[in-house]
């Protein structure tokens, strides 16, 4: 399918907060950030939130909160709008959020991915969790803030090796990049956020056509969103005019996952859930327990416009 674009520039920093207000405006920001806030841990009720690191970097605010045994990053203060990452400092292996544990089901809808990608680092739980379940595979990581590579390094565990390589650059001139080498991922991630939500110029019909291009036969992509904002419909056909048929798996926040080829039976996906539920239980969580959220209803507008770099949530406000 070709589509029919405007000239892409890079993102630019000077632009960020402007674009965050006009994303704001359109998704709600009541709605809580990357990570929608998890229940505080019992041990956890009544303590102080302790700050141990502040920094204003190029793009944003870099905040490291501590409350009992739970260390987060946030991009507002005092976490106002949503935590992006939390870790369980006693038990930094366990997910505390759900759609962690949401993107790790990608992995039930084929075979083991050989070769990953990750836009979006926060910090950092998602490729720590997958080199401990896939150690043989190869992640690339895109992050754009090197202060979100730093602050993940000395605050919540993550390192990269021979198998994971970090890149800081913009995820979407990763992406083209990536498309002009030959790149081709088996799984692609997608959970960047700035401190409102999806910066807009990874939200459109363009973007994801590229990102298609990166998707080998049979690849899976997981995409992490709201499960309620004002974008919801037309981030969804979106999401549907480029890859199709996709499930929709909500809690706190919305995970996308589709399968080039189309997507397998759910008796596929429970088996695959069972192969994988020793290592997944290491993570604090049983895979059984994802399949009943794996829905193919269709619970939006059909008729919402698609996103794209021509029409962006930008545009969407200028248009209400």
């Amino acid at each position: 399918m070709r589509w029919a674009w405007r000239p892409w520039r890079p993102w630019r920093p000077w632009r960020a907060w402007r674009a965050a207000l006009l994303l704001c405006a359109v998704v709600g920001c009541s709605v809580p950030g990357a990570s929608a806030l998890a229940p505080a841990q019992a041990s956890d009720a009544g303590s102080v939130m302790q700050l141990l690191h502040a920094e204003r970097s190029l793009y944003r605010q870099v905040l490291i909160y501590q409350q009992g045994g739970t260390r987060c990053l946030c991009f507002t203060r005092l976490c106002t709008i949503g935590r992006q990452s939390c870790m369980d400092v006693a038990q930094p292996d366990r997910l505390v959020f759900d759609y962690t544990r949401m993107m790790l089901g990608a992995l039930l809808l084929g075979p083991p991915p050989q070769d990953i990608l990750i836009i979006g680092l926060g910090g950092g739980t998602l490729p720590r969790a997958l080199t401990h379940l896939l150690p043989q595979a190869q992640l690339d990581l895109v992050e754009i803030d090197p202060a979100v590579v730093q602050v993940a390094s000395d605050y919540f565990a993550f390192r990269s090796d021979e198998h994971l390589h970090v890149h800081v650059e913009d995820g979407r001139t990763y992406v083209r990049h990536a498309l002009r080498a030959g790149r081709q991922y088996d799984l692609i991630m997608l959970d960047a956020y700035d401190h409102q939500y999806i910066p807009e110029h990874m939200l459109t019909a363009e973007f994801l056509q590229e990102v298609h291009g990166l998707l080998r036969s049979g690849a899976v992509l997981a995409a992490n969103t709201f499960s309620s904002s004002r974008l919801y419909d037309n981030e969804s056909v979106t999401y549907r005019r480029v890859f199709g048929e996709f499930f929709n798996l909500r809690s706190a926040n919305r995970v996308i996952l589709t399968r080039l080829g189309g997507l397998p039976a759910l008796d596929s996906v429970r088996a695959n859930a069972a192969r994988w539920a020793g290592e997944f239980r290491l993570l604090g969580f049983d895979p059984a327990d994802l399949v009943g959220l794996y829905s193919r209803r269709v619970d939006w507008n059909t008729q919402a416009r698609v996103l794209t770099d021509q029409y962006s949530p930008a545009n969407l406000l200028n248009a209400r």
